[in-house]
Parts: structure tokens; sequence; C-alpha cells
């Protein structure tokens, strides 16, 4: 099957836009031969000086070849043999003339010529001697003239118009790459904008709900606000282990709004300052709010396992860490001691007593596979002796960053807050304190 070849001083070029490039190499090679005297050392030296400095930008193999006939003839200029050089190659076209290649009256080819596909050479009658027609795999076809390898396609008839349409067809195809990257880059800045604006959204209504909470804390049931019924939620997986105590007059309007309302965190001089959450479900408040909408900020909530009613040794609050700083964004900073310095203590209330707390251990951890044996923090919640509760002590005293000289005994109450970490997979940033006082 015959392949398109286009050929451009004496080389082959299979694809339109090599072809492009070929010609605009010619263009400026005939340029550079019209303006250079070939018989004078000087200019010819300063050409070749140009040309080692990349002052002409060649686009194909025709500027090397280009530059190695500089210098044949610069040697052939120095011997005193001007001439010598352009037969032994076909030579630089001498200045002014309209010869085509190397020789007067050779007709150039068309602008392409089609090549025979094949592993032989030349067909038969084609000229193969010194330059008349090219060997290879390719060949001429019967009867095609070759010209010692200088062919000028721009000369022939429809030239021009080929270069034209090479380099149109580049332009278009620059153009369709521009209009997809722009249209691929605006997709990419609405779906930025848009997760910016869901981002924003949900942080300022986790924002303005967890402020109108606040302020419901402080509101007391009346006449127009009803008290929560007699018999209060079980906050316990048997929910028939225990009789209901008495709910904090504060925490009787939020009931009203979410039975699952445990209690109430606050930490002074710090954002943290939420309800706290417990259901039977531990996964529920990553993405839910008191008011039970999908909230990307969740909630702090308590263990399902933790029990407020017979209290649990330890209770465990989770959060989200949050960049912007809400839920449990910036319990990291007590990495520091002297952020503990500056905020020892933690107020958290059940909504059946308050309770102020003071921090005793700060630390990293992670969550462990079920199989490794290690010291898992988020399981410690009940202690069966005074034994395990001291060697749980220890191990949290051995990992916190620094020492408080806060310490504990058995039977006091613990509350230990957790959040994500990232400086590791599946990480987890700890804080645990020790019940002081209650009112």
């Amino acid at each position: 099957m015959a392949q398109k070849v286009y050929v451009v001083e004496g080389r082959q070029f299979r694809t339109q836009s090599d072809y492009a490039r070929a010609m605009h190499d010619k263009e400026l090679i005939d340029k550079l031969r019209k303006e250079t005297n070939l018989q004078d050392k000087a200019q010819l030296e300063q050409l070749r000086a140009d040309l080692k400095k990349g002052k002409y930008r060649f686009m194909t193999l025709l500027g090397q070849d280009f530059r190695d006939e500089v210098e044949e003839q610069l040697k052939a200029v120095a011997a005193g043999n001007p001439t010598a050089a352009r037969k032994s190659r076909g030579g630089l076209k001498r200045q002014g003339t309209g010869d085509k290649a190397h020789g007067k009256g050779i007709a150039e080819p068309p602008g392409s010529v089609e090549a025979a596909a094949g592993p032989t050479g030349p067909r038969p009658g084609t000229a193969g001697a010194s330059g008349r027609g090219t060997a290879g795999p390719t060949g001429l076809k019967p009867g095609t003239a070759g010209t010692s390898g200088r062919a000028a396609v721009s000369d022939a008839p429809g030239g021009e118009a080929v270069i034209d349409e090479a380099v149109l067809e580049e332009l278009r195809k620059q153009e369709k790459r521009r209009k997809l990257i722009i249209a691929l880059c605006s997709v990419a800045a609405v779906a930025c904008l848009g997760y910016f604006g869901v981002y924003s959204y949900f942080n300022y209504r986790t924002g303005s709900t967890y402020e109108t909470l606040s302020s419901l804390r402080d509101v007391r049931p009346s006449a127009g606000n009803p008290a929560v019924p007699a018999a209060t939620p079980q906050y316990t997986l048997d929910e028939a282990a225990s009789e209901p105590r008495e709910v904090l007059e504060e925490f009787k309007i939020l009931l009203n709004k979410n039975q699952k309302l445990i209690g109430w965190i606050k930490i002074d001089d710090t954002n943290i300052d939420y309800p706290v959450m417990q259901t039977s479900d531990n996964e529920y408040y990553l993405d839910h709010n008191l008011n039970q909408e999908y909230d990307k900020n969740g909630s702090i909530f308590m263990d399902k396992d933790c029990n407020v009613l017979e209290p649990s040794t330890n209770y465990i609050l989770y959060g989200h860490h949050m960049r912007s700083g809400q839920m449990f964004g910036t319990l990291d900073r007590y990495s520091s001691e002297e952020y503990y310095e500056e905020h020892p203590y933690i107020q958290f209330d059940t909504i059946y007593e308050k309770g102020t707390y003071q921090v005793m251990y700060v630390f990293r951890s992670h969550v462990y596979s079920e199989d490794e044996i290690a010291f898992k923090y988020y399981q410690f919640i009940d202690v069966n002796s005074e034994q395990e509760f001291n060697s749980y002590m220890q191990e949290m005293a051995e990992m916190s960053y620094y020492d408080t000289g806060v310490t504990a005994e058995y039977g006091d109450q613990l509350l230990t807050l957790s959040t994500c970490d990232y400086q590791e997979k599946d990480g987890r940033f700890v804080v645990v304190a020790k019940k002081i006082a209650k009112e």
C-alpha cells in the first residue's frame, strides 16, 4: 500500500506538520544563502559562528545539513578552491542565481511523492546513482527523477497551499487543546467554588445552631416552655437497669429538641462549647447535628458503652478535628504544656449532674487492629479492680507529653476527649481529665 512521503532538500518527511517545519527551515536556509557571499571567508566564518550560537532556530535536520555545508564551503574557500564543496555535495546556491538543486534544467518533484511499501530498494527503472533516486525500504516509483537529495517542494505548483493547510491544521489542533484545557479548568473552578460554598454553609449553620442551643440552656421551663415528661430516656443499653433520675433544669428544654442529648462540654476561653449526644450507633453523630440534620461537622458524642446513670469509670467523648476549629478542631493545642497551664479545667455536665475535671494526661495514639496487644484507650470505660485501674493510669502517664502533677485513684471519675490526628494513619489525639468537683 502506497504511503505519502514529503521530500524537502533530499530528506523525507511523513506528516504534514513535519513537512511544514521542514519548509520553515528551507526558507530560512535560502534566505541565509542569499544574504551571504559564499566566496567571502569572513562572511562564512560569521555565519558559522551565528549558527553555533543558535542565532537561527531550525526545527528539522535540514539545519544540521546546512551547518555541514557551511563548514565544507569555508574549508574550500580557505584552500583557495571555493567550488570544490559545491561540486562534492550539490553545494550551496550561488548568491543571486535561480538554480534548482545542484543542476540547471532538472525538474523538481511535486510537494509529495508516493513511496512503494516493501523491504526492497528502488523498483526497476528507478535511477539510483549519485543521488538519482532514493534507495531504501520505500524507494521511488519507476520513472521518478532524483536530484541529489535537494528537492525544493515549496517551488512546486501548490506547494505554498500545502504549507498553509498544514499550518492551519496545526493551529486548529492547538485551539481545540486550548478550549479543552479552559473547559477542564472551568469545571475544576466550579467544583472548588461549590465545595467551598457547601463547606461555608455547613460551618455557618453549625455555628448558628450551637449559638441557639447555648442560649436555650439558660432558659428554664415555664408555662410557655414545658419540661420533658417525667419518664426520661435511659442512656444505657439495658434501659431497665436503672431508675430514671431528675434531669437538670438547664437541659429540659434541649431534651425536648432531641432525646439523645446526654450533656454539655465547655472549656473556657476556647471554641469548645457544645452539647454532647449519645446513641447506640457510634457512627451516627459523625455526620449529624443535634437537630438530626446531615452536617459534615458532626457532633460531639459519648461512646455508646458509657453510662451516666450508673457512672462508668471513664466517659469517652469523640469529636471531629475540623480545620475550621469547630468541634475538637483545637484540642491538639494541648500538646503544648503552656496551653495546658492556661486551660487546665474542663466543664462537663451530664443531664443529671454537673462536673469540673482537671487535665491529667495528653498523648497521641491510634486505632489498633483487634488482634494487636496494646493499651487501647478507647476500650478503657470500666475497670474490674484497683490493679487494673492503676495499670491504665501508668500506661497513660508514660504516653503523656508532660507531667501535670495530677493523679487519680481507684474510684475517681475520669473524662477522655478524643479526636483525629493526622500525623499518622488512624491517629488520635487524646486528653484525659479527672473529676475534681461537682455541684
